[in-house]
């Protein structure tokens, strides 16, 4: 095994699920794997709810992170997540990478081995997939969700000092204002639209937001 790879944890026998998608008011929760290993049906069934939510296309998810996070699941007593990201095509993600602060260019999300997810626990969950050493930890405390990855070991977090003005598809900003508010510009106007943490509904809405302004710039190209 190279230096920094994913941690090979052993083969679960029976393993379980309870999942949300909130981009599609999508629900999962049921076994994934038994003791013959991935079930084919299933895990063709969460390639579908693990899709790219702005453009519906799929790709095989790789069980490992599926692994990673039921037992981070286990570890600290949640019985379910939200999955705010999982695959994203190589379009998604080079928009996501030129307008969102952190977005890495060649992110695991692009392989189906990543998931961004919010849970009830999160800073306990975060702690306990970090010290798993089994793939990439991200911590984002101010948006309020952790990455779980399934490629080398690794671990970064991005709080509101990592934050900065983005450029959006529309000629607007992307800011962080005086008072902790989330402001997106217009043609120089703005308006608030958050205050920091922003809980998964904001989140989501940003995500509509810039994926509204990457819809205009192509109507324009």
């Amino acid at each position: 095994m190279w230096p920094g790879a994913a941690y090979a944890a052993p083969a679960p026998k029976l393993r379980r699920l309870s999942l949300v998608n909130p981009h599609t008011g999508e629900t999962f929760s049921g076994a994934y794997r038994d003791d013959k290993g991935p079930i084919p049906r299933v895990m063709q069934e969460l390639s579908v709810f693990l899709r790219d939510f702005h453009c519906g296309a799929t790709i095989p998810i790789d069980v490992r992170v599926l692994d990673f996070l039921a037992d981070v699941l286990d570890a600290v007593g949640d019985k379910k997540a939200t999955i705010l990201s999982a695959y994203r095509t190589p379009a998604t993600n080079a928009m996501l990478a030129r307008t969102t602060f952190g977005v890495a260019e060649h992110s695991q999300h692009m392989y189906g081995r990543a998931l961004d997810i919010h849970v009830d626990k999160l800073a306990a969950a975060m702690n306990a997939a970090r010290a798993m050493k089994r793939g990439g930890v991200g911590w984002y405390p101010q948006s309020g969700f952790i990455h779980l990855d399934c490629g080398p070991v690794r671990n970064w977090t991005l709080d509101q000092q990592n934050l900065r003005k983005l450029l959006l598809f529309d000629g607007g900003r992307l800011e962080i204002g005086p008072d902790g508010e989330l402001l997106i510009s217009r043609r120089g106007g703005g308006f608030p639209i958050a205050r920091h943490p922003l809980t998964v509904g904001e989140r989501l809405a940003l995500h509509r937001d810039l994926a509204r302004a990457e819809f205009l710039a192509r109507q324009q190209r």
